[in-house]
Order: structure tokens, then C-alpha cells, then sequence
């Protein structure tokens, strides 16, 4: 409805500079200095001056910014009436997908009861895996529902979770690697290894692999990575050659990488995460798919 980089201009604007911003809309500074630049670039005006201790606004950057919120504030407000004119009946369930967190599994599902419901219409949301917290942040806000591991302290206080499978741990190498030809892997096949993982803390099941590795295999060294995979988590691995704790629905991430099961009695969750506070249309729709789900186990 209008150039989203108003957004970044009035958080930058209210917070002073592009690292606090940064901060609160999770994504780089050096984003955020580009989304400016574009933004002064397209209106032909300079409404930020650039300082050591931070950012001030021109004139013209002022009269922007007072402007900026009017603006922002009427968008929703139509975005709002046109959702109120659709089609009475007919609700929009919006999924968000990506490489690391594909939506085929709910869309298969979907396929099975469609028929029975075609007042439902599904709208598939694409979003970039340069960081996973950006994209547990958006469910409930730029799509509805997404499909991925439960894997996470955080995202089970900020999310509800229906449960679709259980996923096996893999192990993510360079095709060159000497592990790489291996069916299966161990742990010990992993000794002498640099053996890339999530930083402890977040993910219970993650933990108890580091416990393992710990107690039983100190001659695997481990190597700390956020507590988010994304996917310079891949091209990282790709790059130092090392062997990355993977799964097994992210085999297609990285196409120098080869993906090989992992000899551990660990599973983890996978299924569909929406908001604490969903829509009525999306509690609906997450009924259907869960008395689906409890039929396909009975």
C-alpha cells in the first residue's frame, strides 16, 4: 500500500540511530542504511544527516516523518475495509515459507479436505531465511501460519504448536568431505571432527546431543552457532568443511552439502506454528487440520 521502507525511516527517526533500530526490527544496520539510501533516492530529498553519535532528521526529514504515521496508520485502515469487503464466507489463510522452512507438508494436508471447505483459500507467503527469529517474529503479522521443527525455548513462549511428525537428526557436510560417502554416521565416525551445532540453552533436545558429545565423545570438537539455524549456518559449513547437526527436511538447503542420517535416539517435533493469539478464521482452519491429524493416528 505504500514504500514499506517508512517503517524503517520512522523507527530509525524515533530511535536515533540504525543500530537501535536494528535491534527492534531484527534486521542488519547495513540493511537498514540501504533501505534509507533507496528511500531518499526514490523521493529525491536527503531527510537524514548521518553523525558519529547517530542520526538527526532534516527538514524535509521532519516534514516526512509527520507525515509518515497519517500515512502508515491509513494503510491499515484500508488494508482493514478491504479485508472486511471480500466475499462474505470466504477467509484467507495466509503460510508463510521458505528453503529452511518449507509449507508443502500443510499444503499436502490441505489437499486431502479442501473439497469439504472451499470457503478457505490458501495464500502462500515466501520469506528469506537470513534469520529464523525474523520469521517466528511475523507469524500472526505478515502470514498466519508457518510449518517447521519446535525445536526452541523462545519460539514455545511465543508461538502455539500443532504437531504434525517427528523429524530425525542428520548430519550436513561438503560433498568432499572424507565423511561424506558414509549411509549413516556415528558418533564415533564424528571424533577428530569440528562438529557445528546450535549454542546451548534454547533447544532441550539439541542440549542433550552436546551432553552426549560431552560426557562420551570429547574427541569431537564442538562449535557454536546461534541459537537460530539459518543459512549461513550451511554456508558456513560448506565453508570451514565441517559437519553440521542438520535434519532431515533440510537436505535440499544447500546443494553443495550432503545430508546423511544420524545414529542418535533423538526426534524432534515439526508441525505448524501460529500465533498465541490466532484470527477466528485461523482457529477454524487449525481445527479442520487437527481432527485430521487425530483421524490419520487412530
Amino acid at each position: 500500500m505504500y514504500n514499506q521502507a517508512l517503517n524503517t525511516f520512522v523507527e530509525v527517526a524515533d530511535c536515533g540511530s540504525f543500530s537501535k533500530a536494528s535491534e527492534k526490527l531484527f534486521i542488519s544496520p547495513t540493511a537498514i542504511m540501504k533501505q534509507i539510501n533507496q528511500l531518499e533516492q526514490h523521493i529525491g530529498l536527503s531527510l537524514m544527516v548521518r553523525t558519529s553519535h547517530g542520526v538527526r532528521l532534516t527538514d524535509a526529514g521532519k516534514s516526512i516523518y509527520n507525515d509518515a504515521k497519517g500515512i502508515m496508520q491509513y494503510s491499515r485502515e484500508a488494508i482493514d475495509r478491504a479485508y472486511k469487503a471480500q466475499k462474505v464466507g470466504q477467509a484467507i489463510i495466509r503460510v508463510g515459507t521458505s528453503a529452511l522452512y518449507p509449507c508443502k507438508v500443510l499444503i499436502d494436508l490441505w489437499n486431502v479436505v479442501s473439497g469439504q471447505h472451499p470457503h478457505f483459500k490458501l495464500k502462500v507467503v515466501p520469506f528469506e531465511d537470513t534469520s529464523t527469529r525474523v520469521a517466528f517474529s511475523n507469524v500472526g503479522k505478515k502470514y498466519d501460519l508457518m510449518v517447521g521443527p519446535h525445536n526452541s525455548v523462545n519460539v514455545a513462549k511465543t508461538s502455539n504448536f500443532l504437531e504434525l511428525g517427528r523429524y530425525r537428526f542428520c548430519l550436513a557436510m561438503p560433498r568432499s568431505h572424507p565423511l561424506s560417502s558414509k549411509k549413516t554416521l556415528s558418533y564415533a565416525d564424528l571424533h577428530g571432527e569440528r562438529f557445528l551445532m546450535q549454542a546451548q540453552g534454547n533447544s532441550p533436545i539439541n542440549d542433550k546431543v552436546r551432553e552426549d558429545i560431552t560426557k562420551e565423545h570429547p574427541e569431537i570438537t564442538i562449535i557454536d552457532l546461534p541459537h537460530h539455524y539459518d543459512l549461513e549456518a550451511f554456508n558456513r559449513c560448506m565453508e570451514e568443511s565441517c559437519v553440521l547437526l542438520s535434519l532431515e527436511s533440510w537436505q535440499d538447503v544447500h546443494p553443495s552439502l550432503v545430508t546423511i542420517p544420524f545414529q542418535v535416539d533423538y526426534t524432534v517435533p515439526y508441525g505448524i506454528l501460529s500465533s498465541t493469539t490466532p484470527s477466528p478464521e485461523t482457529t477454524k482452519f487449525l481445527d479442520i487440520i487437527r481432527l485430521l491429524v487425530n483421524s490419520g493416528r487412530e
